[in-house]
């Protein structure tokens, strides 16, 4: 489809003169590389709590964001206002930040490349309210039902349609519709006078609403919070000191993408602040260890046509069979460290610059049978899913709490625990994998990832996986 007539012409009223103008404006006082990126966003969100239909919001905003690259220099300017006055305003503001030596001639944009990994005919966010709204209400009598212990409910619907505009002085014009939806249900569950207990449950991704329907319905969620959550009421302290973990397949997932993913993107490694920068050849993980990294999985949180500057996404193998084979690069550190872009590059709307950022991070599934794996280990823990965590990306150092775990007795899960941390260190963990499910699950679709405050959707997984030595933090 041609630029003048698609929505999109429509829905920021620019040609591709206008673009050429803007670019050479953001050129006009020097530097290597200039940008541009339109956005327009439709954005909803319902609550429900103690059944009522506590917040409900929709909104609308657009922008551009305008960057020019000068060697190391970035200079970076946005506007809500897209008059021409106020873009070109944006455009002298960058270049005057990021001044230098001019490599630019002239600039006539053509179409770039993209996948079509979502062709949502039908975005949530232009179905009718009320139908989303009908979501929450479901997971709510849904989770209230399941058991009369469960006494809180909270169920939270989003979604939003984004429509970007990219085009850069190599003279390439990228197009995107990005719809995104999610559904999260939260509860908490208490038995007699016995501290209450959390669970939590939820997903989504770059789909229609009848995803809701067909694949994983409010019912689906509210179940698994409450089931989740019921658990924990029988669980015991969790024990303290060194063992074995094995890790559950799915959403455990989020420790790789916190504990080595991370310390994989190119800004840390160019800057030679992770604890993986100059390892690149260097064996840092398990043999039976490859971490991809793929931004081209059809209809997922974590998955775009472009990145947010431009790339068309693609599937980058970050560790293969151990060895560290390369990492996530964005145009500005795949330029100063002489690499290609990986498709990386990623922002959380246009009042923000790109950094190298993951989409759907996992590690391949190996040959055991995830049974096994539980009957190989005398005693230890197993995690089924886990809440918060830190890192440091200096080091690898992480703390994470299991969210739901068991212990592991003679080979057999047995007893839930609760209050369980586990500690240790991205690149030293993974050389202690000594086996590899073939059970590799990709999460329901329900991750956000903060970096330099900046939030992103994403995508993790896992197969089941034992980890033969991590300090598990607990009181017992």
């Amino acid at each position: 489809m041609e630029f003048s007539e698609s929505i999109f012409a429509s829905r920021f009223n620019l040609t591709r003169q206008d673009l050429e103008n803007y670019l050479a404006e953001a050129l006009s006082h020097g530097g290597d590389y200039a940008d541009l990126y339109f956005e327009y966003l439709l954005t909803s969100s319902i609550g429900i709590d103690e059944s009522i239909v506590k917040s409900a919001a929709q909104g609308v905003s657009v922008g551009v964001g305008v960057r020019v690259l000068s060697g190391e220099r970035t200079g970076y300017a946005y506007s809500d206002d897209l008059s021409p006055e106020k873009i070109r305003k944006a455009a002298r503001v960058a270049a005057y930040i990021a001044a230098g030596p001019s490599k630019v001639d002239t600039i006539n944009l053509k179409d770039g490349p993209r996948h079509d990994l979502y062709p949502v005919l039908t975005a949530p966010s232009d179905t009718a309210f009320a139908s989303r709204v009908e979501l929450v209400r479901r997971a709510d009598q849904a989770a209230r039902a399941y058991d009369p212990r469960i006494f809180q409910v909270q169920a939270v619907y989003a979604d939003n349609l984004r429509h970007v505009l990219i085009a850069n002085s190599d003279g390439v014009l990228t197009l995107d519709r990005q719809p995104l939806a999610r559904l999260s249900v939260s509860v908490l569950a208490r038995e007699n006078d016995g501290p209450p207990q959390r669970g939590h449950s939820g997903g989504g991704g770059r789909v229609e609403l009848s995803f809701f329907e067909e694949e994983k319905t409010p019912e689906h969620f509210a179940r698994e919070a409450a089931r989740e959550a019921l658990v924990m009421l029988g669980a015991v302290e969790a024990p303290a000191g060194e063992m074995t973990v094995v890790l559950g397949p799915g959403w455990p997932g989020i420790l790789l993408h916190e504990a080595v993913g991370h310390g994989l993107e190119a800004d840390f490694n160019r800057k030679k602040v992770s604890a993986f920068s100059d390892r690149v050849g260097e064996r840092v993980a398990s043999e039976l260890c490859t971490v991809i990294d793929d931004g081209t999985i059809r209809s997922r949180r974590g998955s775009l046509n472009i990145d947010d500057e431009g790339q068309p996404t693609r599937q980058n193998v970050l560790i293969e069979n151990g060895i560290l084979r390369g990492y996530l690069q964005d145009k500005l550190s795949s330029t100063l460290m002489h690499t290609a872009p990986t498709g990386s590059g990623r922002r959380e709307s246009y009042e923000h610059m790109p950094m190298p950022r993951m989409t759907n991070t996992f590690m391949l599934a190996g040959e055991s049978d995830p049974q096994d794996i539980i009957r190989s280990v005398p005693k230890g823990l197993y995690c089924v899913s886990f809440g918060g965590g830190q890192v440091d990306i200096t080091n690898g150092n992480f703390v994470f709490s299991a969210s739901e775990s068991y212990l592991i007795e003679d080979g057999k899960v047995t007893r839930p625990i609760r209050n369980a941390t586990l500690i240790g260190n991205g690149p030293e963990a993974l050389k202690y994998v000594s086996m590899v499910g073939n059970d590799l699950e990709l999460d329901e679709g329900i991750g956000v990832c903060g970096k330099e405050g900046q939030s992103v959707p994403v995508g993790v997984g896992i197969p089941t996986i034992r980890i033969d030595r991590m300090t598990v933090g607990g009181t017992a």
